[in-house]
């Protein structure tokens, strides 16, 4: 199963490509990063956002796309444009027929690292590991690959890292 995993911001967004198997089995795919102009309205960065991610969706054709469920912020308009994020997100996965998850930061930490508290570093070095990337992707792009992780292969992911890796 394709499983293209998001970590959605109004400045930056991460994706991240896996293929899921039988028995944990999970290969990387591609990954990158959408950047958008922090000068420009809310609604110019977020056509940005769909119509970038929508190109990936169309050409790769995920079966799933997971993301990090809504948390509430202390700013509430950080808050507000995160969900506006959100949903131009999910219409892209829509737009080609992926199902739609959401994980808590908790659950998507917990899947790849054995700790909902890692922080974004331990994060990005356990997804290098386990996807066997030369060098760990940038932090955006790392999160989004551990969405995709938690999704399509759950806790069966750190069955695949060696013990001394852990």
């Amino acid at each position: 199963m394709l499983v293209l995993g998001v970590d959605p911001g109004t400045l930056v967004t991460g994706w991240g490509l896996v293929t899921c198997g039988a028995g944990g089995a999970v290969r990387h795919v591609d990954h990158g990063i959408i950047r958008t102009n922090a000068a420009a309205p809310l609604w110019d960065r977020l056509k940005v956002i769909h119509d970038a991610l929508l190109a990936v969706a169309e050409r790769h054709r995920p079966a799933a796309l997971s993301l990090e469920q809504c948390f509430v912020s202390k700013n509430v308009q950080s808050a507000l444009k995160l969900g506006h994020t959100r949903g131009v997100v999910m219409l892209a996965g829509l737009a080609v027929g992926a199902e739609i998850h959401e994980y808590t930061p908790m659950q998507i930490k917990s899947a790849v690292t054995g700790s909902g508290r890692a922080d974004k570093h331990q994060v990005a070095e356990m997804v290098r590991v386990i996807l066997g990337l030369s060098s760990a992707a940038p932090y955006d792009a790392s999160d989004a690959l551990a969405a995709a992780l938690c999704h399509g292969a759950g806790a069966g992911v750190r069955a695949r890292v060696p013990a001394r890796a852990r």
